[in-house]
């Protein structure tokens, strides 16, 4: 009787389960605040890799061939124009010289000569016009002599700084062979490279004085303490890169910077039309950026974007969105790929008026 009743009571547990229907658990969908990219009329500064390179910057090579007799001058010092840099031995050129006064001494000798037999009509006009020929040769050849002499003392030709002296003294110089450079630094040149849309803008504000106005940041991320100023642009686009060659002149009177230096020319870059996100909305895989886009139904995407530039708190988008796209704003790093979400919308004027950077 026991059995029976316990074997009752096991069945009706276990119908009482069966019938029970079963809760199903769901997750709620987390809130995150959305917003869109900001069209706006802005400027940004732009950092564009420069080469520096001395206003003068020339080779000084040997004009005659010799033995190096004297070295004037070290390696980086600073030199006067005129100042004697090199000697090559003279002793060859003294006696061509010598050689070609004596015989300019004959030569004028020998139409004095001429002159007083062609005046008692001894000798032809013919004969007086050779002997003032042979004497003209002669003085071109004391000339020529002079100058060969003169090549054997190389001098500075402006102000500036001696690069590395490859030759020692005593070593025998060939015609042409480079002795040093020097390099004028007192100003120095910038050339950077910028892209053909960049390049209409600045064309477009160029009526605006401080659009000519850059800085140059140095290899060690300091910038120099003196700004230059935009002078010349190239006649041609490169046809491989699309870009054309900015030259930005920098005063540089301590001589700070020298010949082949590199740094980074930052320039006020104007931007009409330009779509602006918060940097915070976005984040990095493999240097490439990316942001979730929210469709209707709160599903997010991953979507990888294009950066044009960079401000404070900013990114400035020149592909991968469209000005209507709501993207997530906080809670990047929580989602992925076809989460879903509930999204709160903020107005991108007003995200972007909490941020530092105020846009206009």
């Amino acid at each position: 009787m026991n059995k029976t009743l316990l074997f009752v009571g096991l069945c009706a547990i276990v119908c009482y389960s069966g019938c029970k229907p079963k809760q199903e658990e769901k997750e709620e969908a987390a809130k995150y605040t959305v917003t869109s990219p900001l069209k706006v009329d802005t400027i940004f500064t732009k950092e564009y890799v420069s080469q520096i390179k001395s206003v003068r910057n020339i080779e000084i090579r040997a004009q005659e061939k010799g033995f190096l007799e004297n070295i004037y001058v070290d390696e980086g010092q600073y030199v006067k124009a005129g100042q004697l840099l090199f000697r090559i031995m003279p002793k060859i050129y003294e006696a061509e010289l010598l050689k070609s006064q004596a015989e300019a001494k004959a030569s004028e000798i020998e139409l004095d000569n001429t002159k007083i037999l062609a005046d008692k009509n001894i000798v032809s006009k013919n004969e007086l016009a050779m002997a003032h020929a042979k004497l003209d040769q002669a003085n071109a050849e004391v000339a020529l002599a002079k100058l060969h002499l003169s090549f054997t003392e190389i001098r500075a030709p402006f102000d500036g700084t001696i690069d590395r002296l490859p030759l020692k003294q005593g070593s025998l110089v060939d015609e042409s062979e480079l002795l040093t450079t020097l390099s004028d630094n007192q100003q120095v040149f910038a050339y950077f490279n910028v892209s053909e849309p960049e390049y209409l803008d600045y064309k477009a504000h160029l009526k605006d004085k401080n659009s000519t106005a850059v800085t140059l940041l140095l290899a060690n991320g300091q910038p120099l303490q003196y700004k230059g100023a935009v002078e010349t642009i190239e006649s041609e686009f490169n046809s491989e890169t699309g870009n054309i060659a900015f030259r930005a002149k920098f005063p540089n009177p301590d001589g700070l910077l020298k010949h082949g230096e590199t740094g980074k020319v930052q320039m006020t870059v104007p931007l009409n039309n330009a779509l602006v996100i918060p940097q915070k909305a976005t984040y990095e895989i493999q240097d490439k950026i990316y942001v979730f886009v929210v469709d209707n139904n709160g599903v997010v995407k991953s979507r990888n974007i294009t950066i044009a530039g960079e401000m404070p708190d900013l990114y400035v988008v020149s592909g991968g969105l469209a000005e209507n796209d709501r993207i997530m704003l906080e809670g990047v790093q929580n989602v992925k790929d076809d989460s879903k979400i509930v999204p709160v919308f903020i107005a991108p004027r007003e995200v972007v008026s909490n941020l530092r950077l105020k846009a206009e």
